[in-house]
């Protein structure tokens, strides 16, 4: 690894430190201050929901740095807790901001030059906080990369972490204490100089030259898409995208000086990301954070701090809210009262209407309104939110008029298109559809990206006179924007659409199956197009696999009428899922052309339909 390289002058319009012997100026006075503050305040209290003197502001900053150095003033801020609903530690946004700038000082002296890169594993603790905004007064691209999955993964793990050094060209990487040393070898040969734990970072000396944060129309960060593990593809978020976007959601979602939040989302996720620490920030709201694979081993401790906290927003995806379901019975109810919450955000994925109905009566007596459903549509490409539906108004359901699909089953309506965007529904030759019609999504707007990170032809194919080519399908409810799939998710057989979620669906409701056990997609051999059901099942014997093949033989021929194959694995081997938990279609389906499945693929396991 190459040795530090410590800065002793300015740069990149840098000022020089003050002389040796010569007074600190105001700002390192004030950094002392708040360091005396920072040791004083009570570590086992979390912060407040409402600011004392602070006047709210729904963001409209010009950059991030700008919006903390405001945060600071107050009380709020960022509450870490842990499986069992005990607070790990609190941070104020002023702790932050003093912690956060300390940090983007040894940046600067272990020799970062502005523009640089530094990846982040995005763990939920402080540290990856501090770094994020270190990064920011230092004029360093933070580049927030995924925590490792499962068990006997360190080998997957550290190959696709040095891929994605090796796309951001890093020159540091950060990791969490317990996956340092998985960093460092990740960072070998590459471009890094300097790779560990926060101890290593705190260990280089503070630089004394001014800090140099991003401003207006500069870096923010670099996102890689949720499906980009393997072959990584980063999104190059600039503070002006960022602004734009956090402004229009903060006014879509109507967010107050009363609100506060509660999150179990992963921190390399842009809904985790941007949903709850960096808008939050921007309205200087407090956030209760819970590590994704503490909800997953406690869910209902997600609910359980909504109302020991009064939270009154959260989000997640659809199966989040099914495995609270799953995990609910009516002692666990006890003492929960869910009534404080106006907002319960629901997307990052095709959105189950029967899931929330189930979330709905199950919650009820503790005191949820299902009016809190706040359905929504977003990409990384574009931050995060592109449409929210009226805070309050619920879940709402439409129908496409068009005559091709097989079923008549009704998507959610996500709401109205944030201000100052547009949305075009196109059909394949590129003329824009009406209402009820069925084509691709295009965006454009101030949030949308400028390209891919680093610049590739994969940015002008998406990206069009200033039009975004989302690859997701719609159709336009009077002014509000449904969704209905991918569209190279979409199976045609025999000129009819077939959403493959409809079939998963389906399928996963047979008694012995759980929501994200099925995956579907067509296979062309050249001639025909025919499906594929790729069925994740707890062990069986043949005759108990037999009986399953059959069953879902019967479901989707009752309801979609198609031929096609059955592949019935073992949840050992698992589907493959995204960086933020999606199910991937494409990547089961390349494993499954590609034989992956072959030594599942045995009698009675594989059968056609």
């Amino acid at each position: 690894m190459t040795p530090i390289r410590v800065v002793s002058s300015a740069r990149g319009g840098d000022l020089a430190a003050p002389a040796p012997g010569a007074p600190l100026p105001d700002r390192f006075q004030r950094y002392d201050r708040a360091l005396a503050y920072s040791a004083e305040r009570r570590a086992d209290a979390p912060t407040p929901s409402l600011n004392a003197d602070l006047a709210f502001r729904r963001g409209g900053f010009a950059s991030l740095c700008d919006a903390l150095d405001y945060a600071a003033h107050g009380e709020t801020g960022l509450n870490f807790f842990d499986a069992r609903g005990s607070l790990l530690s609190s941070l104020p946004y002023r702790d932050l901001q003093v912690q956060a700038q300390a940090f983007g000082r040894r940046l600067v002296g272990a020799g970062f030059e502005r523009g640089d890169r530094l990846v982040l594993i995005a763990d939920t603790w402080p540290g990856f906080c501090i770094a994020f905004f270190g990064a920011q007064y230092a004029g360093v691209v933070p580049v927030p990369v995924a925590m490792p999955v499962g068990l006997g993964s360190r080998a997957s793990f550290i190959e696709q972490l040095r891929s994605q050094i090796e796309v951001a060209g890093a020159a540091g990487v950060l990791a969490p204490d317990d996956l340092a040393a998985f960093a460092r070898t990740a960072a070998e040969g590459t471009t890094v100089r300097l790779a560990g734990p926060m101890a290593a970072f705190n260990a280089v000396p503070e630089s004394k030259a001014f800090l140099r944060p991003f401003g207006p129309g500069e870096s923010c960060y670099v996102q890689f898409s949720s499906g980009s593990t393997r072959q990584p593809r980063g999104i190059d978020i600039r503070q002006n995208q960022l602004m734009a976007n956090i402004t229009g959601s903060l006014a879509a979602q109507e967010v107050s000086a009363s609100d506060s939040g509660v999150s179990w989302l992963p921190l390399y996720h842009d809904m985790g990301l941007i949903g709850f620490v960096l808008a939050p920030m921007c309205a200087q709201r407090s956030v209760d954070l819970l590590a994704p694979w503490d909800f997953a081993r406690r869910p209902l401790q997600w609910l359980s701090m909504i109302s020991r906290r009064r939270a009154t927003i959260t989000y997640g995806p659809s199966f989040g809210y099914e495995l609270v379901v799953r995990r609910a019975h009516k002692k666990t109810l006890d003492g929960i009262d869910l009534s404080s919450l106006r907002l319960a955000g629901v997307g990052a994925d095709m959105i189950q209407p029967s899931v929330l109905q189930r979330f709905g009566d199950s919650f009820g007596t503790a005191g949820f309104d299902p009016r809190a459903f706040l359905p929504s549509y977003g990409m990384a490409e574009v931050c995060v939110g592109v449409s929210f539906v009226r805070p309050f108004t619920g879940l709402r359901l439409d129908r496409p008029t068009d005559t091709k699909a097989v079923t008549d089953r009704a998507f959610v309506i996500c709401g109205k298109v944030l201000p100052d965007h547009r949305i075009e529904i196109r059909d394949a030759e590129g003329i824009v559809l009406g209402d009820g019609r069925v084509g691709r999504l295009f965006v454009r707007g101030p949030s949308v990206m400028p390209g891919y990170f680093p610049a590739s032809e994969d940015s002008t194919t998406v990206l069009r006179d200033g039009w975004l080519d989302t690859g997701d399908l719609g159709f336009w409810s009077s002014d509000e924007i449904v969704i209905t799939g991918r569209a190279k998710d979409l199976i045609i057989v025999n000129g009819r659409n077939i959403w493959p979620q409809d079939i998963e669906w389906s399928v996963e409701d047979l008694p012995s199956l759980r929501r994200g056990d099925a995956c579907a997609f067509s296979v062309d051999d050249g001639a025909t197009e025919s499906v594929v059901i790729v069925v994740q099942a707890p062990p069986a014997d043949a005759a108990a696999d037999e009986a399953l093949q059959g069953d879902i033989k019967q479901r989707t021929k009752e309801a979609f009428g198609v031929d096609g194959r059955v592949v019935l694995i073992s949840r050992r081997l698992g589907l493959p899922l995204t960086s933020s938990g999606k199910l991937s279609r494409s990547a089961t389906k390349a494993r499954f052309l590609a034989g992956g499945y072959a030594e599942e693929r045995v009698a009675p396991r594989d059968l056609p339909l």
